[in-house]
């Protein structure tokens, strides 16, 4: 039997009812402010900056607050295809679902990947290829043609492989590829648009900071340069046997360079970090395509044809530049986190020296290997030493390899608490300090073992120095460990959101949970409405995973759930958020009431999501299109607020 609600209508499909607690009567629309919460209570205003010890987060010093929410965003580095979506469903060429919610996902039905299918999408002259162009992965995956036989074959050898583990780890499926095969459609080789020129005699050479700070020419945040943070100190917040280990960083920036007269650090907002590859992962590229020593940090002037890249957002435009090949690769060219072009295949098929590698490289550059390089580019994200290691006959000049990978952008963490208010006493004054708390990514390693992310990876090797010092009764500052940042994501939803004013409820997961950590220091400065926030934390096990425990300035058993997804009761904060329906239903109508969510968006965003729609469907006896429309409304109105990714 189906269930039913109040008003008599039917039971919404993949609707989860709200449970009734001591803050969720599902039967009650009237949105009244829970009575029953215990409030918290207002520590004494203190006057004076006490000092804080290395173990604690930094104090309070009375900045004043210039920050302006309204300062220009970073731009976007991906372009949106629902326009495109839109178009192809227009013209017939797909069919996709009924339109939801704005701001919802696109449900789509998969556009075929076998040859026949793809051609009838195409049509007889192929006259819809423009438009399957805009909606495939970037690489002409959906113009895939069948590998035949050569008939005038008499007996089909398939090609070699090679044999090593980095190929095998590839998983590649070659069919019937032979070295007679005949390859179609393949990707012509790329212009040559940089090289490297020697210097003029007699021009003096420059410092090179390859170990510590991107070379100048390195501007994300035009006309800025990167701004090089002192570490003043860093922690893990996490226990040894967590499963992700998240770190506390604390950055000083008294010296940041002022940008304008209404443009600070905000609560809420995030930094840019510009993070190197590693040592190790630079010098095995050297060593793979065999560039001697000598010639690694030799300085140079590098040249290119147009384009952005080295400044990742500056001008396109050709340049002459004095760099080394080793500032190169460790700052300007990303060896890891994008999966692998069309381009980079053709050009290490073009210097493959085994006959056997460069048909396979060419294979996957072609219109046959569209199947095969489908599955290298949608499966876990290669590193060009993988790649390098899997043929390792292909030994391109540096410059030919560099002009086919992609940028090495910067990575954004958001800050954890209010950068207003912080501030640590040397003994010689006050210096201001950001703080913030980065999680380290790890994917599976083809050599075993995991393998770190770019950004996570580096900031986890900042850490140890910095807590190794501690633990041997040496300050960090004198290691002079430093981050390169700049005042990234200012103005991004959480930063132009929050307000001083007004009941909220912080939800996050994770490392998700650090920019609302802020978010409550800044609210105890406000006598009226500290007791009217709520928290909820999404965490694995609390013994291992908790951050920040104890480090929120207030009662934190008064404003903060804990939900455990492996420990405790094994729930998520969806369902905390239907638990809390009360809450949630009187946030949604209240006068400047927030609801923020951070975290993943996978999981953890679209099911804090949906729990908020069972909310709204339960309390507000709405059917499940009224209730999105409802959702969508309190977006557009600054009420319902998420940071995912």
């Amino acid at each position: 039997m189906a269930h039913t609600h109040p008003a008599g209508q039917p039971h919404p499909e993949g609707h989860i009812c709200c449970p009734e607690t001591t803050t969720s009567h599902p039967n009650d629309p009237i949105p009244a402010e829970p009575i029953d919460i215990p409030h918290i209570k207002l520590p004494p205003i203190i006057t004076e900056h006490p000092i804080d010890s290395l173990n604690s987060s930094a104090t309070s010093l009375n900045y004043a607050s210039s920050s302006n929410p309204q300062s220009p965003t970073t731009p976007a580095t991906e372009p949106q295809v629902d326009n495109d979506l839109e178009e192809l469903k227009d013209e017939g060429v797909i069919a996709i679902a009924p339109t939801p919610p704005e701001g919802r996902r696109w449900s789509e039905q998969p556009i075929p990947s076998a040859p026949d299918e793809v051609k009838k999408i195409l049509g007889e002259g192929g006259e819809n290829r423009n438009l399957i162009d805009k909606v495939c992965c970037g690489e002409g995956c959906c113009k895939l043609e069948a590998l035949e036989l050569d008939p005038q074959s008499k007996d089909h050898v398939p090609v070699v492989v090679p044999d090593n583990d980095a190929f095998r780890s590839l998983k590649l499926k070659l069919g019937p590829l032979s070295l007679d095969s005949k390859l179609t459609r393949t990707l012509e080789l790329p212009d040559e648009v940089m090289s490297f020129v020697r210097l003029a005699n007699g021009t003096s050479p420059f410092d090179s900071t390859v170990q510590k700070h991107p070379p100048r020419f390195v501007t994300p945040h035009p006309p800025f340069e990167v701004f090089s943070a002192r570490v003043h100190h860093a922690r893990e917040l996490t226990k040894p046997s967590a499963e992700k280990r998240t770190y506390h960083f604390d950055l000083d920036v008294t010296d940041y360079p002022e940008e304008s007269g209404t443009v600070d650090f905000v609560v809420g907002g995030a930094i840019g970090v510009c993070a190197p590859n590693s040592d190790e992962v630079v010098n095995e590229v050297f060593d793979l395509l065999g560039v001697p020593r000598f010639v690694r940090d030799k300085q140079v002037i590098l040249k290119t044809l147009g384009g952005r890249w080295p400044t990742i957002w500056g001008d396109e435009m050709p340049r002459e530049l004095t760099t080394t090949r080793r500032e190169l690769l460790t700052w300007c060219s990303d060896l890891q986190s994008y999966p692998p072009s069309k381009h980079l295949f053709r050009v290490l098929a073009e210097y493959a020296h085994a006959p056997n590698e460069k048909k396979i490289l060419l294979y996957l550059a072609s219109a046959q290997g569209q199947a095969a390089f489908c599955d290298l580019r949608t499966g876990p994200h290669l590193t060009i030493t993988q790649i390098l290691n899997a043929f390792p006959s292909s030994h391109p000049p540096l410059n030919r390899l560099i002009s086919v990978l992609s940028t090495l952008m910067p990575r954004f963490y958001s800050l954890s608490q209010d950068p207003m208010i912080s501030c640590q006493r040397d003994g010689s004054g006050c210096r201001r300090l950001i703080e913030m708390a980065v999680t380290v990514h790890e994917t599976p390693n083809w050599r075993g073992g995991p393998r770190k992310g770019v950004g996570s990876g580096f900031m986890e090797r900042v850490a140890h120095k910095a807590m190794a010092a501690t633990d041997n009764g040496v300050n960090p500052v004198t290691l002079d460990l430093r981050v390169p940042m700049f005042r990234g994501l200012m103005a991004n939803p959480l930063a132009r959101e929050f307000c001083m004013d007004g009941p909220m409820m912080l939800i996050g997961s994770g490392v998700g949970i650090a920019p609302f950590r802020g978010f409550v220091h800044r609210r105890l400065r406000s006598n009226n409405v500290t007791n009217k926030v709520w928290v909820v934390q999404g965490i694995r096990d609390s013994l291992l995973d908790e951050i920040y425990s104890g480090d929120w300035g207030v009662q934190e058993d008064k404003i903060k759930t804990i939900v455990q997804s492996r420990g405790g009761q094994h729930e998520y904060v969806q369902d905390a958020v239907r638990h809390q329906a009360d809450i949630v239903w009187f946030l949604l109508n209240a006068l400047d009431g927030r609801i923020f969510v951070c975290g993943s968006a996978k999981g953890m965003g679209e099911g804090v999501e949906r729990a908020v729609v069972d909310v709204v469907i339960d309390k507000g006896n709405l059917n499940g299109e009224e209730a999105w429309s409802f959702l969508e409304g309190k977006k557009k109105e600054g009420v319902y607020i998420a940071e995912t990714w």
